[in-house]
């Protein structure tokens, strides 16, 4: 049968990312300073991504398809490289797809090849609910464990509006601020997101996965930079890879301008634990 689905031009992509927040299936992913289709198995063909590359790199082709053969698309997937490997079986089991990464082990074993992932995802899976930004997962043990705060705390925020399409970069909280540009989720997550982040800057939020208008997002990040001549801007994402998308914004727009400023990039994990923390 025929069907349509999206097309990579290797050579055309600069590795930006804008494309992967609007792809809501998770079949893209950067790997090795390029996009890649991780599977044709969850590319719908719509090509909503194909409007947020800057570089017209994504296309819609129409070609042959068999019913689905887990073997055949390993036998692309291995010349891709170890990494391209790794990504593809963690995207089978990120969607419940337990039946087709076994046949994909098989393959790899078959072929005397290294499977590049660990014993724990092999028997468990890595998110066995769907995609790992929507996984569902109960805290509540674990915070029946914590010792309960009393007193009241004082907000940090210094401004408003906050949602990134909403903010002006010529607002006076922004001239020669230390920013930062926030996902949506991170003050759920973390227990004390105004003292440890909030406090004494101003801010930014944006979600990269549901956010409309993500190019308007980098000419606003460049406007901070060039126009406010902010002095720091801090990126704070969940682990979750949909919130890759808003670091690789802020980067990109930092790249494009002139001035330079510092940039620094924190990953918060959905129990509200620094994972990293590093200037770019």
């Amino acid at each position: 049968m025929k069907r349509k689905i999206i097309k990579i031009d290797h050579e055309k992509c600069n590795g930006c990312g804008l494309c992967i927040p609007n792809c809501p299936e998770g079949a893209l992913q950067i790997i090795d300073g390029k996009v890649r289709l991780i599977s044709d198995l969850f590319c719908d063909g719509l090509g909503a991504c194909i409007g947020h590359c800057p570089q017209g790199a994504i296309t819609i082709e129409e070609r042959e398809s068999e019913a689905y053969d887990e073997k055949k698309v390993m036998g692309n997937i291995i010349k891709q490289g170890k990494n391209v490997i790794k990504a593809h079986l963690e995207h089978l089991l990120a969607h419940n797809e337990k039946e087709l990464f076994n046949q994909a082990i098989s393959f790899l074993k078959e072929k005397n090849m290294e499977i590049p992932i660990n014993k724990k995802m092999m028997h468990k899976g890595m998110h066995p609910s769907g995609c790992p930004g929507a996984q569902m997962v109960d805290m509540r043990e674990n915070q029946k464990e914590q010792v309960e705060e009393t007193g009241k705390r004082i907000s940090q925020l210094r401004q408003w509006p906050v949602q990134l399409h909403l903010v002006s970069p010529s607002a006076s909280y922004f001239k020669n601020a230390d920013v930062l540009l926030c996902a949506d989720c991170v003050a759920y997550a973390v227990g004390d997101f105004h003292e440890n982040f909030l406090k004494g800057k101003s801010i930014a939020v944006a979600c990269p996965k549901l956010d409309e208008g993500l190019e308007e997002y980098v000419e606003k990040i460049k406007d901070l930079v060039e126009q406010a001549h902010i002095n720091t801007l801090t990126v704070v994402i969940m682990e979750v890879p949909c919130c890759m998308g808003l670091l690789r914004l802020a980067q990109q727009a930092t790249s494009s301008v002139k001035r330079k400023i510092p940039l620094k990039q924190i990953v918060v994990s959905i129990k509200g634990e620094i994972l990293s923390e590093e200037w770019a």
